[in-house]
């Protein structure tokens, strides 16, 4: 397992977001590089279980999984329309700096 947080952006997430973690050297992967469009919010959960990245999302059908129990190597989740990018970057580089993949498995983080 890795040390550091790797994240995978749900396909509603701006790729602004993206190239800004590639800038500061964080591994992201996107939902449509991931090949991942159009699967169900469950197929999703497990792709970046197996592959230990955190999903960022705003979609809170996330938030409903995770109160359901099913595994995952994390949630970053924020509320459409509440951040900019530029807040939701910091908030998302100052995770991967304080968290490891093991203190994010099944938690949920509040951008």
């Amino acid at each position: 397992m890795t040390d550091k947080l790797r994240f995978y952006l749900d396909e509603n997430i701006a790729n602004a977001i993206a190239e800004g973690l590639r800038t500061q050297n964080i591994d992201v992967l996107t939902t449509p590089e991931a090949g991942n469009r159009g699967l169900s919010d469950v197929e999703h959960v497990a792709f970046a279980l197996a592959q230990q990245r955190v999903i960022v999302t705003r979609d809170e059908d996330f938030l409903i999984l995770a109160s359901q129990q099913i595994e995952h190597a994390g949630i970053a989740y924020y509320k459409h329309g509440t951040r900019t990018i530029k807040q939701i970057l910091a908030k998302l580089i100052a995770l991967h700096k304080q968290f490891s993949p093991e203190d994010m498995l099944n938690h949920v983080e509040f951008l």
